[in-house]
């Protein structure tokens, strides 16, 4: 066994590993990497709660309406404001929440960007702080595709990949299919090369050494 560096966990406080650069592994190369496109994911995001939060907003909205105009005919005294206004901040919950949840599409997008390497599948997100997810091949069982009427509309897909321990979508991206064909691909030749006896390998193949020297992902726009 080698010598262990003590040193190997020293971190500078100056360091800010958030970017998809600053934790790639010695040696890694990166054959894809793509962003969800903008318009198709926020509109995902809105269209999920927006049933809900105006069947809401009417329903309250028609109450509020109705106690307005008895105010104003003197039907209904100012003090019972007191009641009313907290009343339906706490009712409007459905409304408040699928806002929150469009802002919250709207800022997370331009911190999400999907990288696949040699070696493994990289999500970064989040909204105030940077998330990373990683899939190593070795753990993936299954890569779907999956596109919406709304997808259809933006000529994107949903890539849903399954593993063992982990999962992960890559929401809304360019070429749905060919890009979940690849990555299929990918998988299937690394999962092969691990799981192949050493015994039988050919001369020209020692081990797991699966590389890409030129990537098959080639010709596809890093979709911004």
């Amino acid at each position: 066994m080698g010598k262990i560096d003590e040193r190997y966990f020293d971190i500078s406080d100056s360091m800010q590993a958030n970017q998809i650069e600053d934790i790639l592994l010695v040696g890694e190369s990166v054959l894809w990497r793509g962003k969800p496109n903008k318009r198709a994911y926020v509109l995902q995001e809105t269209m999920k709660m927006l049933p809900v939060a105006l069947i809401w907003l009417l329903f309250d909205g028609g109450f509020i309406a109705g106690m307005s105009i008895g105010m104003a005919r003197g039907a209904m005294s100012l003090g019972i404001l007191g009641f009313i206004i907290p009343f339906f901040l706490v009712h409007l919950t459905p409304v408040w929440l699928w806002i929150g949840r469009t802002v919250k599409a709207t800022v997370e997008i331009q911190n999400i960007e999907y990288v696949v390497t040699d070696r493994r599948i990289i999500v970064r997100s989040g909204v105030i702080g940077i998330d990373f997810k990683f899939l190593n091949y070795g753990e993936i069982e299954s890569v779907r595709v999956k596109v919406s009427w709304t997808d259809k509309l933006f000529k994107v897909g949903d890539i849903y990949v399954n593993a063992s321990t982990n999962s992960a979508v890559l929401f809304d991206v360019k070429n749905p299919y060919i890009i979940g064909t690849k990555l299929q691909k990918i998988v299937t030749d690394i999962k092969t090369d691990m799981s192949y006896p050493n015994a039988l390998r050919p001369d020209f193949n020692s081990g797991y050494n699966t590389e890409y020297g030129d990537s098959p992902f080639d010709g596809d726009v890093f979709d911004r």
